[in-house]
């Protein structure tokens, strides 16, 4: 019988059916917080400079540097064409009427060339995307340093054509392995491990829960890989669609008990910059294990209830973890989904 790659009958139009999301930390994707800051006309260009070296002395608003200090007026045909931030509204001075007088301390700022205050909002920290950056800047001038890594593929614009059509060929195949699973009473949970660099399929794993409870598809895989490098666990031999593929340009799946670590001498540690494709999104003893194994991107198609790669958890932006990863969620996300409707 013809391997799966060659009987994949899928093209490049195929692609157009799904994209593949960036799962962000909740920093990036949350709206931004806005708080009350007292702002008044500057009613004399002259002086623009003087004012903002005097305001910045006595109320130099800490937390809000990416916000700029001045602004052009956003009424059309305004007399006082740029306005400043005084202070923010929480530190402003008790008073029972506000005016720029009891704002500002005597001998402090001088009061020429401002007009009376009114208040704004401005974001209470720097926009770390696009859309926050779009979103901060409707309320006042906000400096942004702009990633666009982060840009492109929030908006499916990340990966071309040609990179897509390679992830759907790995995602299929780990929907083909969750369907041999599936057809042995497993879950219908498929994982594929790839070497981006070389583009080749290095494991492949499925649900194997009837043997073991841990042996989630990704668990399977990452051991496949750990056992060929002179560590794993567990073997799989009796389950012809958990394989391993020698990663170079031109290899053909064996069972893993077939190699032994001297001839993988140059293999890095465990998934160091490999990229995994699991139909179902990871669970967090899975995620962890992926951490600890150091994979280098993750690729899923459905998610899942438990998962902690954005439903329940978002483990992989967790800032206190020593290694961090790129997860992107949605390829052949209907295939994907369909083999959890059938299985449950």
């Amino acid at each position: 019988m013809e391997p799966e790659t060659k009987r994949w009958k899928g093209t490049m139009s195929d692609t157009d059916s799904w994209i593949a999301h960036p799962v962000l930390s909740d920093e990036q994707t949350q709206v931004i917080e806005l708080i009350d800051v007292f702002a008044a006309p500057i009613v004399n260009k002259r002086e623009t400079s003087r004012l903002i070296k005097e305001l910045n002395s006595v109320y130099p608003l800490k937390g809000l540097q990416h916000v700029k200090r001045v602004r052009a007026s956003k009424e059309v045909g305004c007399r006082h064409p740029l306005e400043v931030l005084l202070c923010l509204v929480s530190e402003a001075p008790n008073m029972t009427s506000v005016s720029i007088v009891s704002l500002l301390p005597s001998g402090g700022v001088g009061h020429d060339g401002l007009g009376e205050p009114f208040v704004v909002k401005v974001p209470a920290r720097p926009p770390l995307t696009r859309p926050q950056f779009e979103q901060a800047s409707k309320h006042w001038p906000t400096s942004f340093h702009e990633d666009k890594h982060v840009t492109d593929a929030m908006r499916g614009q990340f990966f071309s054509r040609a990179q897509k059509a390679k992830m759907q060929l790995y995602m299929s195949h780990a929907v083909a392995a969750a369907k041999k699973g599936r057809d042995l009473g497993m879950e219908a949970v498929g994982a594929v491990m790839v070497n981006p660099v070389s583009e080749t399929i290095i494991a492949v794993g499925h649900d194997c829960r009837r043997k073991h409870p841990l042996h989630h598809a990704v668990m399977v895989c990452i051991d496949i890989v750990a056992r060929v490098q002179g560590g794993g666990c567990y073997s799989f031999d009796t389950y012809p669609a958990c394989s391993y593929t020698s990663p170079g340009p031109v290899s053909t799946p064996v069972p893993p008990s077939c190699l032994h670590a001297e001839d993988t001498t140059q293999q890095p540690y465990i998934c160091t910059g490999y990229d995994l494709y699991v139909t179902r999104e990871p669970c967090v003893m899975c995620v962890m294990a992926l951490v600890h194994s150091r994979i280098g991107r993750v690729f899923y198609g459905a998610d899942f209830a438990d998962g902690a790669l954005g439903s329940k958890f978002k483990i992989h932006t967790q800032k206190d973890l020593n290694h961090h990863f790129e997860v992107y969620k949605g390829v052949l996300h209907k295939q994907c989904q369909d083999l959890n409707c059938v299985s449950s």
